[in-house]
């Protein structure tokens, strides 16, 4: 048996072992030696070996003849149709989650209950585009009961091709919002892409649809789900369904959620709650309910759920001798989850005046960038925080054409700077709110926030 031989067996028979990062490495993992940005991960493969990598895999032809080394001309072709046959050999229920945001706050939701009585695989951190997604159905348990996939896009007949590959039964589509707009340029066309998860053409595995369809873009991904043979729409929070919240309550100390699940009435209680929490759980229950599973799981253990990292996770670090509170959602923004996160911030039981919001940019929205930041911060504007924090040169061209602003607004225009600025101005039992899209200067500001801080 050839090496390229022993690594297919190896990648269809084990779980969890390809990774692409030399840092991650343990015995017996499989090294993808890609090319990046700057350098290509061949670099790494003598030290991966080292490390106890079992196999790499690269492009680069100087590794042709290692041992340990399997040559592919074309890595990315290579692993889809071993991705093909894995998925083929899986006999669990094959979960697909698309949406323009909360895909991954949804997958680890619903992994978090499904992990209490079975045995599952899902993708890591936000492995959505092609490589992720082929990575995520490589490491697939096959003695799995249930597997589950995030499905991104960027761009058009994105979503088709990752549909082929995995083959969903069961769909959820979180939401259709303003995010990709540089190439979608209407949320028309986001709803148009994300449809092809349950058409006939790309998926013919597809049994059920979980959707919230509140805009008219989710409306139309109703009105093209229910022209699909074979496809039951389960629709959440819809008074007339079967899953949806009947009464919020506020009370001294909490707030009471009454839901509808099934002919069930269920109270949850939380000390503080965001709408698209609540709309996840109402997913987490009906997916439960419409596949025969204790739907007793969740209403028990929902109180242990915590916000996924960079999305709304809260952190208690050491800051300059002062004790801070940092809520990160530094992973990524669109104009409906900034107005969410400022809302929400607003809203939070705490003294204003121990606030401090820092926003940077909104990536891909298009040619209509600085209209949608400034409508934003006149928005902002009619709420009040201690401080405001803008960076990014889309909040800079919006905050000189912000009339008489009420609030205290400060544009830094780099990482160290904001930095500096905390230093002098944050006190002890701050908190602040981080928002912004991936790769931008606040959000590398918050990865270095979190390093520096000593975390409590």
């Amino acid at each position: 048996m050839n090496i390229r031989s022993k690594f297919e067996k190896y990648v269809i028979l084990k779980k969890n072992k390809i990774k692409i990062s030399n840092k991650d490495i343990k015995k017996g993992d499989i090294f993808l030696a890609l090319k990046g940005k700057n350098i290509h991960g061949s670099k790494f493969i003598q030290s991966s070996i080292k490390k106890g990598a079992k196999f790499c895999v690269t492009d680069n032809v100087k590794f042709a003849n290692n041992k340990k080394v399997v040559f592919i001309e074309n890595i990315i072709h290579y692993l889809i149709s071993l991705a093909k046959i894995k998925r083929k050999l899986y006999n669990g229920k094959v979960i697909g989650i698309t949406g323009s945001a909360g895909k991954t706050t949804l997958k680890e939701t619903l992994a978090f209950f499904l992990n209490k009585n079975y045995t599952i695989s899902y993708s890591q951190k936000s492995y959505n585009n092609e490589l992720g997604v082929l990575i995520s159905l490589l490491n697939l348990d096959l003695k799995s009961s249930y597997s589950i996939f995030e499905i991104g896009t960027n761009n058009f007949g994105e979503i088709s091709h990752l549909t082929k590959i995995v083959k969903p039964s069961e769909i959820f589509i979180t939401n259709i919002q303003s995010t990709h707009l540089e190439n979608f340029r209407t949320k028309n066309n986001i709803a148009k892409e994300k449809s092809d998860i349950f058409k006939i053409n790309y998926n013919n595995q597809k049994r059920k649809l979980y959707i919230n369809p509140v805009n008219k873009s989710e409306k139309l991904i109703y009105s093209k789900a229910k022209k699909e043979k074979h496809l039951k729409i389960i629709c959440v929070n819809d008074d007339l369904k079967n899953f949806s919240i009947k009464k919020i309550v506020k009370k001294s100390t909490c707030y009471e959620v009454t839901l509808k699940i099934s002919k069930k009435v269920i109270c949850l209680k939380f000390k503080f709650f965001t709408m698209f929490r609540l709309i996840n759980l109402l997913f987490c229950y009906a997916f439960f309910s419409e596949n025969a599973l204790k739907t007793e799981t969740i209403t028990k253990y929902h109180k242990y759920l915590k916000p996924v990292e960079g999305r709304g996770l809260t952190h208690q670090v050491l800051f300059n001798n002062n004790k801070i509170n940092i809520i990160d959602e530094s992973y990524n923004a669109n104009p409906d989850t900034m107005y969410q996160s400022c809302e929400y911030f607003n809203n939070l039981p705490k003294d204003n005046n121990k606030k401090i919001l820092i926003l940077g940019n909104m990536n891909e929205l298009g040619e209509d960038s600085d209209k949608i930041h400034l409508k934003l911060l006149k928005h902002i504007d009619k709420l009040s925080f201690k401080t405001i924090i803008l960076c990014g040169e889309f909040m800079l061209r919006s905050i000189k054409k912000l009339n008489n602003p009420r609030n205290e607004y400060f544009y830094l225009e780099d990482k160290n700077k904001i930095m500096n600025f905390l230093k002098k101005k944050v006190h002890n039992n701050d908190t602040i709110l981080i928002k912004c899209s991936n790769d931008t200067a606040v959000n590398k500001f918050t990865k270095e926030l979190l390093k520096k801080g000593n975390i409590v």
